[in-house]
């Protein structure tokens, strides 16, 4: 297809990369619908940055940014390449925003568990875009709406985060369990906001009171939606599969748009 799609993942706990699950499948399957691009420009709930950034160099490092897990995932590596050219063409496109080119951060593993399953020969460059933490939800938005080019240019614009996303909630007993209500409630209007394609009712999400507070106690983990929402182009359809909340209140949904 000459225009990419753009996807957001759901990506759960860093432990997923251990995994085969039907999530991982679906994950899987999304790639292989979206076939090869050229690159990669991940969108990732972990690298949150004052100012706006984007990874520069040819060999980004495999973060592992999470604490007590077992040794069998810090052994993991996605020694994809990154791609400069990539990162100097992002940085035109926000322009006159100031974007950093930077050196350090890498590829953090709410990029490298979804890649290990999407696109496990790990050969495609990569570039992960640092959410700058002084935006407001409708600059995110906006951030992303400058970037729709690259769909044209062969790089797929991907985040990665988690539209509910309350850890101290979490049932670790019933992974299965119904959700909370208002989970179930603020996960359904996010969700038919974007089939809908409306954008500002998920930009404006706060909005639903206590349902947002309680889904969204910190911002980071709803925010990629956001850049993948701006990345769309009006009326592209929007495909939800996997879409489920596991444990009560961490959301697994993930969003294709723009599919053939």
């Amino acid at each position: 297809m000459s225009r990419l799609p753009v996807v957001f993942y759901g990506h759960g706990s860093p432990m997923v990369a251990l995994e085969k699950s039907d999530t991982t499948a679906a994950w899987k399957g999304i790639a292989d619908r979206i076939g090869r691009p050229k690159a990669i420009l991940c969108i990732s709930a972990h690298w949150q940055t004052r100012g706006t950034a984007v990874t520069a160099m040819a060999q980004p490092r495999t973060i592992h940014d999470f604490g007590a897990f077992p040794q069998a995932l810090f052994d993991m590596q996605y020694p994809a390449p990154g791609d400069p050219e990539l990162a100097f063409r992002v940085r035109e496109l926000l322009d006159p925003m100031p974007v950093g080119l930077d050196a350090n951060w890498g590829l953090d593993h709410g990029t490298w568990t979804v890649l290990c399953h999407a696109y496990p020969e790990a050969d495609i460059p990569v570039v992960q875009l640092g959410m700058d933490v002084a935006k407001t939800p409708q600059q995110h938005w906006e951030v992303g709406q400058a970037l729709r080019p690259l769909r044209d240019e062969g790089v797929l614009i991907m985040g990665t985060g988690n539209i509910v996303h309350n850890l101290p909630a979490m049932d670790w007993d019933h992974p299965d369990a119904d959700p909370y209500p208002w989970a179930d409630q603020f996960n359904t209007a996010m969700l038919d906001a974007v089939v809908e394609d409306r954008p500002q009712a998920v930009i404006d999400y706060e909005t639903l009171g206590d349902a947002a507070r309680l889904s969204v106690p910190t911002p980071d983990h709803f925010w990629p939606l956001l850049y993948v929402l701006g990345a769309r182009h009006p009326g592209e359809a929007a495909e939800l599969h996997p879409n489920f909340i596991h444990h009560k209140s961490l959301g697994m949904t993930s969003i294709l748009i723009g599919a053939e």
